[in-house]
């Protein structure tokens, strides 16, 4: 057997060629869609270098318009957040305004006085009148 092997492996070199890759000169750019686009096709490296500043411009337009976005996106964060507190302080109003008016009612103030042993009164309250010759 390894006769056998070794005779298809000496059949096998021959056929066996060498490939040779050819690569560019180190001077030269490759052609691609940009090197393509600058010196043969529509635009130019002089059409490109006048085109820079609006190139400039739009791309602080563009930053400008996400910052305006990221600003607005934040107040929107904010306001939401707001809304949600004032719902808060809302329900808090009212739930307070309620305990007051219940606390504030007769018998709740009468319970409270009786704590501290005050009674209410039975008699009717008497008006007090004072004269002019009272006065001096």
């Amino acid at each position: 057997m390894n006769r056998l092997r070794a005779e298809i492996l000496e059949e096998e070199e021959p056929e066996k060629e060498l490939i040779v890759e050819e690569k560019p000169p180190a001077g030269k750019i490759p052609d691609n869609f940009f090197t393509l686009l600058f010196q043969k096709g529509v635009v130019s490296t002089e059409a490109a270098t006048r085109m820079l500043p609006f190139m400039f411009f739009v791309a602080f337009l563009a930053m400008v318009y996400i910052a305006n976005r990221h600003m607005a996106e934040n107040n929107i964060r904010d306001i939401d957040k707001l809304s949600k507190q004032v719902k808060e302080l809302s329900w808090d109003y009212k739930t307070t305004k309620a305990e007051l008016s219940y606390r504030s009612t007769l018998t709740e103030v009468e319970k409270k006085a009786d704590s501290l042993g005050l009674k209410t009164s039975v008699e009717p309250p008497q008006k007090i009148t004072v004269t002019e010759e009272d006065e001096h």
